[in-house]
């Protein structure tokens, strides 16, 4: 329908609307219950400690593995640059706010009911992370408060189950809406950018989720995850949100067989830090930007530096539809790269953004398999 009558499927976009927005209050609530109740539940306080920092590990690893490989194929598979970017969508991102309070803002927030939107999601999970330590030194006393989140916890993951039983209509909605609405752009002048982002993607997908489920448990790793990685690719595909296909991911990582308390720790937090498409996509736009401007994306300081505008890029974009603009401006800074070339590095990233998101999400639930790989988990 978003192919032959894209007229009509603006009619259409408000049943996606009201589908992801049920999406989105269910997952505040789920995030904060379903994260305490992994913290306080691990018995081992080292445990907890080889969690986080095998996580932390095997994100940057993420990240920096499908930043390299974007940057080999824009290598030997050179693309034009788009024409005419003065006929591009432009958008302006101003801040007033000084970099100590955007830093400030961006792990804590000055009034308790700030933590339950889904603008504050890294706020949410320090503080989730904080209470769900704190059950666990408050021993005895602590089991009343503990009983409530893990009750807590059930009721949402019920909640979930309901909503997800309109999936087939509200994501069919929402995906006709916006292949209608941008799918005509995506074959004028940004084709072949993003005719090599979604090449460059889609292998990524194919070869190397499949090298990380081969690692985690050989052959019977890439069947698990090859069956139930289905749902969650067609809500990231349909929403364009991280958060909104978070719920899914959990569940379908504890189907492939990832304990419930590493999948409750690793894909909520992984929804704002780790970003497999936001790093292919980031390298992308650096190297159109470059050869917009007639510059050498292959000298080895800007390939270091690009590395490292990656990272950032990865742990800064929200999950939010149509998110990463903060991170897009932070390269155009770094580089110290004309405004004339600010409306083709964020239409590249709008158009981007379905593929983008499967690999963020799915790419989250890969980065749990292999964290439990390595950490053993006990709970109480």
């Amino acid at each position: 329908m978003g192919i032959f009558t894209p007229d009509f499927v603006v009619y259409l976009k408000p049943i996606g609307d009201i589908f992801l927005n049920l999406l989105f209050v269910t997952v505040i609530p789920l995030v904060f219950f379903a994260i305490v109740s992994a913290i306080s539940g691990i018995e081992q306080q080292n445990q907890l400690g080889k969690i986080i920092g095998t996580m932390v590990l095997t994100f940057l690893s993420f990240i920096l593995i499908s930043a390299t490989f974007c940057i080999v194929l824009v290598y030997f598979f050179p693309t034009e640059t788009p024409a005419n970017i003065h006929e591009a969508i432009t958008e302006n991102i101003k801040s007033d706010t000084s970099i100590n309070d955007q830093i400030v803002g961006f792990f804590t927030v000055s009034e308790f009911y700030h933590l339950f939107s889904r603008q504050n999601m890294l706020a949410l999970l320090v503080f989730s992370f904080l209470v769900g330590i704190s059950i666990r030194k408050s021993g005895e006393l602590g089991k009343a408060f503990q009983n409530f989140i893990l009750s807590g916890n059930e009721v949402m993951k019920q909640l979930l189950l309901l909503i997800m039983k309109v999936a087939p209509v509200g994501l069919g909605a929402y995906f006709a809406y916006q292949v209608g609405t941008i799918g005509p752009q995506l074959f004028g002048f940004y084709a072949k950018p993003l005719g090599l982002y979604y090449i460059a993607g889609t292998i990524y997908f194919i070869v190397f989720f499949s090298l990380y489920a081969f690692v985690w448990k050989g052959g019977k790793g890439v069947k698990a995850f090859w069956r139930e990685s289905l749902l969650p690719t067609a809500t990231a595909i349909s929403t364009c949100s991280s958060l909104a296909t978070m719920p899914v991911a959990i569940e379908s990582a504890k189907r492939m067989g990832v304990p419930a308390a590493i999948a409750n720790v690793v894909i909520p937090i992984g929804i704002t830090i780790h970003k497999n498409g936001s790093s292919i996509s980031s390298i992308i736009k650096i190297y159109v930007a470059f050869q917009l401007l007639g510059w050498n994306f292959f000298e080895p300081v800007n390939l270091i530096m690009a590395l490292g505008i990656t990272v950032f890029v990865s742990a800064v974009a929200g999950g939010i539809p149509n998110g990463g603009y903060i991170g897009e401006m932070l390269m155009i800074s770094v580089y110290k790269i004309p405004p004339d070339v600010v409306p083709a590095v964020i239409i590249i990233g709008t158009l981007v953004d379905p593929l983008a998101t499967v690999l963020n999400s799915v790419g989250n639930i890969l980065a749990s398999m292999i964290v439990s790989k390595f950490v053993k988990v006990e709970t109480v």
